[in-house]
């Protein structure tokens, strides 16, 4: 029996929305994940009596591959069908969850948590681009708003479910309530998807700039990691830097010469595409470590639990939970120029009153301002930023947009959490280099927490500088 006209234009009418629940859930899965484990990190270490560096990979390591290979797997999305590598990128993922919690010991962990890593680059990846590719242009910047939600569901939802699952059934947890979830979401996408257009087969994969990369931002981020732990002399240090300032120039040059580059660099021509990347960048390196900085903060300074801290760093998503929708209606009256200038200074607003504010006598109440304020920038900005960088390339390169897109913003993460942790151990005593990340405070005099309190101040005043210089970039994306 044939479908009728009338049942097949009502399908496709209603395909977009189902698109749109299938990523909004892998979205939710991936993300969540990574709040939960920022502010359990602490219940990890001590479970484990790993190291301050140990300690650190557990969070650089997950988000150093994802950075990496969401740009990669941007690449392969266009040649291979975006559909497809979702599926598997949620099947890994959810593996991985599950095995994780059998980790008998970090190195297992920190190994598993960069497979988990992979398969979230795969779903982070074609999320966006699924749902630009489904939707009509006059609804996108509601479905983008919905995006944004629901990521800013799963990061006001992670603190305090990994704050729950750590306290009350141990840190094993924190990943395996992610199994179940994630074959729901796997069983959902194979019912929903279609399979989508790819390119050419010719056009291959760029193995070469891969490469690079990966050792480029790995070198930088061992580099900054393990400088303030080993010393900026030590060699694996230098190495890391070396790396760095080596492999990125290459990167540049072969992705010019490449056949089918991994980094399009002819998008970057127009100006407002660029300012867009650019402060997407800024936008997560002044957010992504507020969280962990402060769950840290509250639980060696306060004596807060797990799940306290986590109830406690609630605003900033909050504030990016009611502005989203909110950015999803302004977009469709005013420019992303003038929403995402307005959002970034919101954000800087916030993180100035934590500076101000931070200090073992303040009461609560202004931390809780300055992080509603931060999570109402983020809001404001992501919405209008994400459509304009989606809508300013051609359908068959918004695989590789994408992955620019989402690269960026991890490259903001992971280097926020690796650039912050450096900036609040740096100047501290050896003996307190580990308290930070397991909370254990016994013993602390008040010149211990005078150095632990000045290390948090000036890893947020680091922080700040990201969105004041965003500002200015946003709102001169048009004058070129």
């Amino acid at each position: 029996m044939f479908m009728s006209s009338t049942a097949r234009v009502a399908k496709d009418r209603f395909y977009p929305w189902l698109v749109l629940s299938t990523t909004s859930l892998g979205s939710l899965l991936v993300l969540l994940n990574v709040g939960t484990l920022n502010v359990a990190l602490p219940v990890v270490t001590r479970h484990f009596h790993t190291t301050a560096d140990l300690s650190s990979w557990i969070l650089l390591s997950y988000m150093l591959v994802n950075t990496i290979f969401i740009l990669i797997f941007g690449r392969v999305a266009d040649v291979f069908g975006r559909q497809k590598l979702y599926l598997i990128g949620l099947s890994v993922f959810t593996a991985a969850a599950l095995l994780i919690g059998f980790s008998p010991n970090v190195g297992v962990l920190i190994t598993l948590r960069i497979l988990q890593a992979l398969g979230g680059a795969l779903v982070i990846t074609n999320t966006t681009a699924l749902i630009t590719d489904s939707f009509p242009s006059k609804l996108l910047g509601t479905a983008l708003g919905i995006n944004v939600l629901v990521a800013s569901t799963a990061q006001l939802l992670g603190p305090v479910v990994g704050g729950f699952l750590a306290s009350a059934l141990g840190w094993r947890w924190v990943f395996w309530s992610s199994a179940p979830f994630g074959l729901i979401g796997l069983l959902w996408g194979l019912f929903t998807l279609k399979r989508t257009r790819t390119t050419k087969a010719r056009e291959r994969i760029d193995f070469l700039g891969s490469l690079t990369i990966l050792l480029a931002l790995g070198g930088l981020i061992t580099g900054l990691s393990e400088g303030s732990v080993l010393g900026w002399g030590n060699p694996l240090v230098v190495l890391g830097l070396l790396l760095f300032v080596t492999m990125t120039p290459l990167f540049i040059i072969i992705e010019k010469f490449a056949a089918s580059p991994l980094l399009d660099f002819s998008l970057f021509k127009k100006w407002s595409y660029s300012a867009a990347n650019v402060t997407n960048f800024l936008n997560f390196f002044a957010q992504t470590a507020v969280v962990v900085l402060c769950a840290l903060y509250f639980q060696l300074v306060y004596h807060e639990s797990s799940f306290q801290s986590g109830l406690k760093v609630l605003p900033i998503t909050l504030g990016m939970l009611i502005m989203s929708p909110v950015a999803g209606i302004l977009t469709r009256k005013y420019s992303a120029q003038i929403l995402s200038t307005i959002g970034l200074a919101t954000s800087f607003i916030g993180l100035l009153i934590i500076v101000i504010v931070i200090s073992p006598s303040v009461g609560y109440p202004l931390y809780g301002i300055g992080l509603f304020l931060i999570g109402c920038g983020g809001g404001l900005f992501l919405t209008p930023n994400t459509t304009t960088i989606m809508t300013s390339v051609p359908p068959h390169r918004r695989g590789i947009a994408n992955g620019v897109r989402s690269m960026l913003g991890n490259m903001g993460q992971v280097t926020s959490t690796a650039i912050s942790l450096m900036v609040v151990t740096v100047a501290l005593p050896d003996h307190l280099k580990d308290i930070i990340y397991t909370g254990t405070t016994t013993g602390l005099t008040p010149s211990d927490l005078h150095f632990i309190t000045s290390g948090f101040r000036y890893a947020f005043l680091v922080l700040m500088l990201a969105p004041f210089l965003g500002m200015f970039i946003s709102y001169f994306r048009n004058a070129k």
